[in-house]
Formats: C-alpha cells, structure tokens, sequence
C-alpha cells in the first residue's frame, strides 16, 4: 500500500464525486434550496447512523489510550494549525484583524469527515475508522473554541450546544457501550438498520461538498486572491502534513491513531469556515480563496503526503 498508484486510485473518487457535485450544481440538478434540507437529514440521521456503525463493538474505540488521546489530538492539531495561521496571516497584504483571523481558522480546520472517512475504509480498517470518529470529537470543540473568538472576537458561550450535536452525542454513546460492555444488547437488525442508513452519508455530504464549492467560487477574482491562496497551500498542504507527520512520530500514539492524524494531514482546509465566515461575518472571500486552492491543489499532494507517512510512520 506503499505504493503512489494504489493511494492515488483510493483518493480519485473521492475528487470525482466532489467534481460530480460541483457539476450538478452547475447545471441546477442539483437546486441550492435543497442544501438546508440535506445538511439537516446529515446532521440528524445519516452521520450520527454512520458513527454508530463505526464505532459500536470497535476494540480501539474501547481502549482508554484512543479515548482519551485521540480527541486531545484532534484539538491540538486544529490548535497547532489556529498558531501557525496567525503567523503566517502577517504576511498578507492586509493589516485588517477580521482578514487575518479568517484565514488562521480556515488553514487551521482541515477537512476531518467526508474526504479522511471513504479514504480510511478503503486504506485501513473499520478500527480505524472507529478511532477517526473519537479524534473528530476533538476537532469539533476546536471548531466552535477557536472560530467564533477568531471571527467575532467573542466567546463560545452562545454556542455551547454546537458541542452537543447528533454526531458527537453518538460518538459519546458508542463510546459508552463500548467500554461498558453494552453494545451486545444492541440488536442485529439495529445495527444492520444503522449501517444501512450510514452508508448514505459520505457520498450524500461529498456532493453537497461540491455543491457549496460551485455556489462559492463563481464571480471570484482569482489573481487577486493569488497571496492568500500560495500561503494558504504552502502552509496547509506543506508545513503543517511535517508537523503533523513529526507528532504522530513522536508521540505514543496507538496504531489507529498514527493512521488518522496520517490522514489528516494529507487533507485541504475544511468548507465550513466559509460557512462559519459567512455567519459570523468573517472574511468570506479569504476563506473561499483558502478553500478552493487547497482543495484543488489536494488531488496531487494528498497521495504524496499518504504514501510519505506510510513509509515514514509504518502504522
């Protein structure tokens, strides 16, 4: 699996699917009206089904070691990215505070659920896909601690709740079965009903993924955002997959784990801040700027930086 070509037939449809949602859009199958309605059966159904799927009976999503460090990683890992940005940020033509913040948390946040999750079933294993889910429950309180200070220049407090939502109370839920044993009074055909409805999720969230990027991209003015988004691939796509890489050497990481923040690293910036951006009144042109170029750049680094880790780390 060390090998460029079998890691880069693993990522190819995944960007095909991105493209495909990118398309639809474009020739209005695919109607920005329904966008709210799709996010909200994600949210509430399909990815919570997905988790449960992952997670329940999953040895490493019981082992106290992925428990507890894994989500301590994903925190710190969107936390090493939020320092590294606003380094970097002073080196955008722009003094503006909004500007800057807006482009630390947007390299910071790396896509950690629909492109990490089809590429860990078809590199890994179902363990690690389990453990991924725990780590993502890090990067979502990182999401929510960070973001709204950086882009409002408040606090979370108003939005403790984000910190609850499906997904993360199924993560906590199967968890919970797990360690207590309790996973054996789920019945078959629940288990079998979750793994069915989550099975929609991935390819379901990549295509409003594409979407979102069809709707964000069309009237930019690329050459102007040329500073923005070179700092943004050098940092996302470049320094930070080194420090990630050097953490998961370091540190005592289960294998499982190792595979994740392997992962994680090869990723692009996430959509959401733009979102975010968007509700909060961030810089929303800079965190498309990020987005886009990291994302497109990705098809190319993502199979180099996986097949550098596999070498590297042998998790």
């Amino acid at each position: 699996m060390n090998e460029f070509r079998p890691i880069f037939q693993a990522v190819l449809p995944v960007f095909v699917v991105l493209a495909t949602g990118f398309a639809v859009r474009r020739l209005s199958w695919f109607p920005e009206t329904a966008d709210a309605g799709i996010l909200r059966l994600l949210v509430q159904a399909l990815i919570p089904c997905l988790v449960l799927d992952s997670v329940l009976g999953s040895p490493a999503a019981a082992d106290p070691k992925n428990v507890l460090l894994a989500p301590l990683t994903g925190f710190g890992t969107v936390a090493l990215g939020v320092f590294a940005g606003l380094l970097v940020a002073k080196a955008l033509p722009t003094e503006h505070r909004v500007t800057r913040n807006t482009f630390a948390f947007t390299v910071a946040v790396y896509n950690y659920g629909y492109l990490p999750i089809p590429l860990a079933m078809r590199l890994f294993d179902q363990s690690t896909v389990a453990v991924l889910f725990v780590h993502n429950w890090g990067v979502e309180m990182a999401l929510w601690l960070f973001g709204l200070p950086l882009l409002t220049g408040l606090g979370p407090r108003q939005q403790w709740r984000k910190l609850l939502s499906p997904p993360l109370l199924a993560i906590m839920l199967g968890v919970l079965l797990n360690i207590s044993g309790g996973e054996r009074l789920v019945p078959a055909f629940a288990r079998e009903a979750a793994h069915l409805i989550g099975q929609c999720a991935i390819p379901l969230g990549m295509l409003l993924i594409g979407a979102t990027l069809a709707d964000q991209v069309r009237g930019m003015n690329w050459p102007q955002g040329l500073r923005v988004m070179s700092l943004a691939v050098l940092l996302r796509l470049g320094a930070l997959p080194i420090l990630f890489l050097v953490g998961a050497w370091l540190l005592p990481l289960a294998a499982e784990l190792k595979r994740v923040v392997l992962l994680q690293a090869a990723m692009p910036a996430a959509v959401f801040p733009i979102v975010m951006a968007r509700h909060y009144e961030g810089d929303v042109v800079t965190a498309i700027y990020v987005v886009a170029s990291t994302t497109l750049l990705s098809l190319v680094t993502m199979p180099l930086w996986i097949q550098f880790g596999l070498k590297w780390l042998h998790p």
